[in-house]
């Protein structure tokens, strides 16, 4: 049994100060590697976009959003980075996932569906991946799922039938990544 759960001291954590991350991590942000891509294509809420763009950075992926009327200035006020973040700009989200298939890309959505494969047995990305994400209340359109290589799943045990759009893409960008 260890000393803290024994009752004695448990071992000393020691916070890394941030002049050590900033000397351990990238000096500057990651070009556009076209490899990892997030793709929120039916964005509900501006809030999800800046959040996504964070974790973006923090796995050295690339984010790809329609033009609608408010996501450039959603992702301007999200981005609370210093610096530009590496977005792809789609225009019609199902001939932007044809293009993206047919230059190799592997499309898996992030979507509660037969024959899924559940969040913990996805394994890190190999090829170009896109993670297309649906909207926040009805998920990924029909017209798209066709253009889906696969699904994944992310289980839950709550009552709720789905995650918030930026949790459940970080979580699929961060298994990905090889990360977690």
């Amino acid at each position: 049994m260890s000393a803290a759960r024994a009752g004695g001291p448990s071992p000393a954590l020691r916070v890394v100060p941030r002049r050590e991350l900033r000397r351990k991590r990238r000096p500057r942000p990651h070009s556009c590697w076209n490899f990892l891509i997030v793709a929120p294509l039916w964005p509900l809420h501006g809030a999800n976009l800046g959040t996504l763009l964070r974790t973006c950075d923090a796995v050295g992926a690339c984010l790809a959003v329609p033009r609608l009327p408010w996501v450039p200035e959603a992702l301007r006020r999200g981005n609370t980075l210093r610096h530009r973040a590496c977005v792809h700009w789609t225009g019609d989200p199902c001939a932007w996932l044809l293009k993206r298939r047919a230059e190799g890309f592997r499309v898996l959505g992030v979507e509660v569906a037969e024959g899924a494969v559940r969040l913990a047995d996805l394994p890190p990305a190999r090829t170009p991946t896109i993670a297309v994400l649906g909207h926040e209340s009805r998920g990924i359109p029909d017209e798209a799922l066709d253009l889906l290589d696969a699904a994944v799943e992310i289980p839950m045990v709550g009552t709720g039938h789905s995650l918030n759009v930026a949790v459940a893409g970080s979580l699929v960008l961060y298994k990905l990544a090889g990360l977690v």
